[in-house]
């Protein structure tokens, strides 16, 4: 149970909320976990089997407050409001910000900015660790490459010129990511990425947990009451969340990468978990799927140190923090979006 950015997240499932007075009472059987003042919060987020009284449901229609809710996964369920207040300019300010070059550029800029400093993160940890000097060579020399990106960032004013920036970026990474497995080398050889379908086994993996990581972020993203659908970095396209795949962006070396290289360096991922398939397709099977899910939710439960909000907060509230933050810039409450950055 957190309060964090003026909204109650309930992540302990049978817990039971219910209207106190002014004040909401969250109970575990049957005793008091968390009490907070009603006007402190500006919505509740709830996972799971969480349960609410009707009177607190009602006190949150009337006043405006936003309830949502999400499975034990944090997938996107529903979400509750009263009369249409605030989502309505909300969205309306981030289909503005978009058609508005003044605003789009600088949020572009800062979600690439999160994603090459994340990913410069993941490559440094793999240098340090590694044990080949040619991979550690090789794993600076990317390192390097996205440090220099991320030094002409500051001075980009074309949002076009920063997606290729993030593309080329993103390519020198792919072509040395393998240079961090220290198990099963051979079998985990990795030729660029691929998608659509993926040809080896470490992109079966990154796209199985990229999946299961956009889940979360379009969860995040329709529980703050932004659209999923207009993003900044990605284009728009029928059917395509572009919102919550800007919100992976920062969010994926850090949360899908390094999980898929620790579970292969640790061996709870071997060749056995995938199957090959006509064309030439590389899948997950259902042993190594249950094996990525548990080890993906367990991971969204360890705690990382926030830089905005400075405080604790396990891994699975990021997207929804995130989220939260781009809502308050679009509002016009801070004065840019601030991405999160893994130390």
């Amino acid at each position: 149970m957190k309060q964090l950015l003026n909204t109650l997240f309930v992540m302990t499932e049978g817990s039971y909320l219910r209207l106190e007075h002014e004040t909401v009472r969250v109970e575990l059987d049957g005793a008091t976990k968390l009490q907070v003042p009603l006007h402190h919060l500006g919505g509740l987020v709830l996972f799971g089997n969480v349960m609410t009284t009707p009177f607190l449901l009602h006190k949150c229609a009337e006043d405006g407050r936003s309830v949502v809710l999400l499975d034990r996964n944090g997938r996107y369920r529903c979400r509750m409001v009263g009369k249409t207040g605030g989502n309505v300019f909300l969205r309306h300010q981030q289909h503005l910000a978009i058609e508005d070059d003044e605003r789009q550029v600088p949020v572009v800029r800062n979600l690439v900015a999160g994603k090459l400093q994340n990913t410069r993160q993941v490559l440094l940890r793999g240098q340090r660790e590694a044990k080949i000097d040619d991979d550690a060579t090789a794993l600076k020399s990317a390192a390097d490459l996205l440090g220099r990106a991320i030094e002409r960032l500051p001075g980009a004013t074309d949002v076009d010129f920063m997606r290729g920036l993030e593309g080329e970026s993103a390519r020198v990474y792919f072509d040395c990511l393998d240079r961090m497995i220290t198990q099963n080398r051979e079998a985990f050889r990795m030729s660029g990425r691929s998608r659509r379908p993926p040809r080896d086994r470490i992109n079966a993996l990154l796209s199985f947990l990229y999946v299961m990581l956009l889940n979360d972020c379009i969860s995040a993203v329709e529980g703050v009451g932004l659209d999923p659908q207009m993003g900044f970095l990605h284009v728009m396209r029928p059917g395509r969340p572009s919102l919550g795949l800007d919100l992976m962006e920062e969010l994926r070396p850090i949360l899908a990468d390094r999980l898929a290289l620790t579970l292969v360096n640790l061996r709870q991922i071997g060749p056995e978990d995938f199957e090959e398939r006509p064309g030439g397709a590389v899948y997950l099977n259902e042993k190594g799927r249950k094996t990525v899910v548990a080890a993906y939710q367990k991971r969204k439960q360890d705690d990382v140190q926030h830089p905005v909000l400075e405080q604790s907060v396990p891994f699975g509230l990021i997207p929804h923090l995130q989220a939260r933050l781009l809502a308050r810039h679009l509002r016009g409450e801070t004065e840019a979006y601030t991405p999160f950055l893994y130390r």
